[in-house]
């Protein structure tokens, strides 16, 4: 399953005033009985929680004071993620007269209290963030929120936020539902919220959830998985026509890239590879001939000289940090198609286990997977999905391996007649109208579940550098001198972005005349060029400061939209 975690908020969202329904942890119960694991997520105080929600048991892990408190229901442990709240700030809220609530990491709040609250952060020089929750008004030191809660609980269960679907309904589910792999929105979610979402319920609160699952247990959100653009691996743009970029969904299916030596399928390879490891999807790489021996972001396993350990490799890939080349170049040639059938079903057993890891890249496929090679049903599903086979060979590759191909590349010269001998392998009709490649770089991509027509595209070359830094720009720590400040006028916020995802995140709490002071006095433009160096970006930035009748809501969209185009910001 692709879904493995279903992590939810409480109020607003799982509860209705505070309270669940029955039928609501009835579904719950389904979930867990299907073998997958449930995470809670709220901005509650766990003492508040455990009273009015004494189900708190189906839950594996509870990310409670908006990420500060990790608890373990089971073992009924708790672990605090920050640190307390200053006693100098207590001090000076009292002080200020500010109702307070204090739990083990948070302060909370209520509106219109946040200006006195943000002042006082100001006055003392704290490095603390507010967060708002439909008239809650949280303090938690910058960078704690739901979405570094729920890295904290998947990390103690080694799973992947690849793996979870999450629901929530109002400003603090931002974060958080960015970093799940599918983020859904209860219908009576706020409108900035159920625009991000991936998915919006018909139902509103524990009925929305209801519904959710319902679509879960069906068929694992697979009816969403076009929707989930956010995720796409880039092959490159079209050649001619249109130059639209084309790309590939991350999960479920399996690629085929073919062509003869020296064409550009391991130029292809290592690109989608790159995407992957960006974006944090878990791959392990079976390299026969030690072509991917140094790959950054990978461990490598074996040498020239030692054969890979089975259980070294299954065991790092227990970590969702742990990529894997496995080279079985210290293996003898004609034992390696033995060595690849005893790892293999290692591997699906793990990802039957833990959905990963989310791909399995096979070099030399036709070596390893021979005609003569078939599943063993009972070890091994019929459908092998979640493949990247790569080949001088498809004629040669096992016909019952190819079943769950669906994305086939072909490069070089003799790229047509490569995608007619996968064709004829699987016994299907050749897709029309092919173009030979012309050029270097460029090959045939025939999406064959979806279209009949295979369309030529010019590939995208490795480039992890640059694309290092961009995962910097979007998720990194960028130093203070390098971050962005919202002052507002006369100075009286100090909301640091150290980063373009806490950017967007702070963009959704603060007001309108702090988002337009800056907006008009052209500060989005000058850091997305002298600290983001993105030119295009602060370009695209300066025509929206230089459009004065809009609305702030209008000028906000319109930024974030573009900064979402160019980087890995999800929502």
């Amino acid at each position: 399953m692709r879904y493995l975690v279903l992590a939810t908020d409480y109020d607003g969202t799982l509860a209705t005033s505070g309270r669940v329904a029955r039928s609501t942890v009835v579904a719950l119960e389904r979930v867990r009985a299907s073998g997958r694991r449930l995470i809670l997520v709220t901005g509650r105080h766990l003492p508040d929680l455990k009273t009015v929600f004494p189900f708190l048991d189906r839950f594996q892990k509870v990310v409670v004071e908006n990420g500060g408190l990790l608890y373990d229901p089971a073992e009924n442990e708790e672990l605090m993620l920050c640190e307390p709240p200053p006693a100098s700030l207590l001090t000076l809220l009292r002080e200020k007269g500010v109702p307070f609530e204090v739990g083990r990491t948070v302060i909370a709040t209520w509106e219109p209290h946040q200006k006195v609250v943000i002042e006082a952060i100001r006055e003392l020089g704290l490095d603390s963030q507010v967060i708002f929750n439909k008239g809650a008004v949280m303090v938690l030191p910058s960078g704690v929120n739901k979405s570094s809660g729920l890295a904290a609980a998947l990390k103690a269960l080694r799973l992947s936020p690849h793996n979870v679907v999450g629901i929530g309904d109002a400003e603090n589910d931002h974060a958080f539902l960015a970093s799940c792999e599918c983020g859904f929105a209860v219908e009576n979610a706020l409108p900035a919220l159920k625009d991000r979402a991936d998915v919006v319920t018909r139902a509103d609160h524990g009925a929305g959830v209801e519904e959710m699952i319902e679509q879960l247990l069906e068929d694992d959100l697979a009816r969403y998985d076009t929707r989930l653009e956010r995720h796409a691996i880039s092959l490159g743009p079209r050649v001619g026509v249109d130059a639209k970029e084309v790309k590939i969904g991350p999960w479920r299916g399996s690629v085929m890239i073919a062509g003869a030596s020296a064409s550009g399928k391991s130029t292809i390879a290592a690109s989608i590879l790159e995407q992957l490891a960006e974006q944090q999807y878990q791959f392990c790489l079976v390299d026969p001939e030690g072509d991917y021996e140094n790959f950054a972001g990978a461990l490598s396993f074996g040498t020239g000289k030692e054969p890979p350990d089975p259980a070294a490799v299954l065991n790092a890939l227990r970590s969702p940090d742990n990529n894997a080349v496995v080279n079985l170049l210290g293996i003898a040639m004609k034992e390696r198609p033995d060595y690849f059938s005893q790892l293999l079903p290692r591997l699906i057993e793990l990802r039957a286990r833990t959905a990963r890891p989310h791909w399995i890249v096979i070099d030399e496929a036709h070596h390893l997977l021979p005609t003569s090679w078939a599943p063993a049903t009972s070890t091994l599903p019929l459908d092998l999905g979640g493949i990247i086979f790569i080949t001088v060979h498809p004629e040669q590759v096992s016909a019952a391996a190819l079943v769950g191909v669906d994305v086939i590349i072909t490069t070089g010269p003799s790229a047509v007649a490569t995608m007619r001998a996968f064709a004829q392998r699987l016994q299907v009709e050749s897709p029309s109208l092919l173009a030979a490649p012309s050029q270097p770089g460029e090959a045939l991509i025939w999406f064959r579940k979806q279209s009949p027509a295979a369309v030529l595209v010019k590939t995208r070359e490795a480039t992890a550098e640059r694309r290092r830094h961009r995962r910097q720009y979007a998720e990194g720590d960028l130093p203070p001198d390098r971050s962005f400040y919202f002052r507002g006028s006369e100075s009286k916020l100090h909301l640091r972005a150290q980063n373009l995802n806490m950017f967007l995140q702070l963009a959704d709490g603060i007001d309108d005349d702090t988002w337009l002071y800056h907006l008009r006095t052209g500060d989005y433009s000058t850091w997305f060029e002298q600290a983001i160096k993105d030119a295009d970006l602060a370009a695209e930035a300066r025509r929206v400061e230089q459009e004065w009748q809009q609305s702030p809501a209008e000028s906000k969209q319109k930024i974030k939209r573009a900064v979402e185009l160019r980087y890995t910001v999800s929502v």
